[in-house]
């Protein structure tokens, strides 16, 4: 029980403390197109962001929630998480050379 309380402080300090810039409350509940147009809005708001460019620190938010849902994220919402990485690279203008597209 009290390493469960101690992990939720580690998040909570890491959200508070990283040099992460500061998203707005359920940007990740979106559709995949206003999960990357949320994202770009924050990172060229914000002046805590953590690559050395936008999409970089956008791509890096975008990644830390999908990771951190692990095993606890559905099936749909690692879809919708996945198509919002796409979505994210059409909105910065980021080809996508080298990956394969989805069906």
């Amino acid at each position: 029980m009290a390493k469960a309380a101690q992990r939720g402080r580690w998040v909570r300090g890491v959200q508070a403390t990283s040099n992460a810039m500061d998203l707005p409350r359920g940007i990740f509940s979106r559709s995949p197109r206003g999960i990357a147009q949320g994202l770009k809005r924050a990172v060229t708001r914000s002046r805590r962001t953590k690559g050395r460019t936008k999409f970089q620190s956008a791509m890096s938010m975008l990644n830390y929630h999908l990771n951190r849902g692990g095993r606890g994220l559905s099936r749909a919402d690692r879809t919708r998480l996945q198509a919002a990485k796409r979505e994210l690279r059409k909105t910065f203008g980021r080809p996508m050379e080298g990956r394969r597209r989805a069906a």
